[in-house]
């Protein structure tokens, strides 16, 4: 029974980072051309970050967390709720992380945006397999 528990989180975790990847390939692209297009890293971190989020949603529910979601009536909007207050309290993180690793010490742009996903990514798995959902 245990290692039953064991292999379906860990095939939850590899799922999670699946869609994650997809999440970061999108939240990435939009970042890269709004820093590109001259906008700042508050506002291009804000508006990436956000695009990830809403795929996050969509495909955590549907694949990675499904069989969480069984039976729960009602539940959907909770979970929307639950999923953005976890995504707004990671992208405060995310961009005070910015704002330190790059102004305070001196990272640049593109390799403080992969530190700062490396722990939002722990932050978003918990929080969303704890709590959301």
């Amino acid at each position: 029974m245990a290692d039953k528990k064991l292999n379906a989180g860990v095939i939850q975790f590899l799922k999670f980072n699946a869609v994650g990847l997809l999440n970061t390939l999108i939240d990435f692209a939009v970042f890269t051309l709004l820093h590109s297009l001259g906008m700042i890293n508050t506002p291009a971190q804000i508006i990436s970050y956000s695009a990830g989020t809403a795929n996050s949603f969509v495909w955590n529910k549907k694949v990675t967390f499904r069989d969480r979601n069984v039976g729960k009536n009602g539940s959907d909007r909770l979970q929307l709720v639950k999923f953005i207050v976890l995504n707004l309290v990671v992208l405060g993180i995310s961009v005070l992380l910015m704002h330190l690793l790059t102004d305070s010490f001196g990272l640049q742009v593109l390799n403080a945006k992969v530190l700062v996903t490396f722990v939002t990514v722990i932050i978003n798995f918990f929080g969303s397999r704890m709590w959301v959902f």
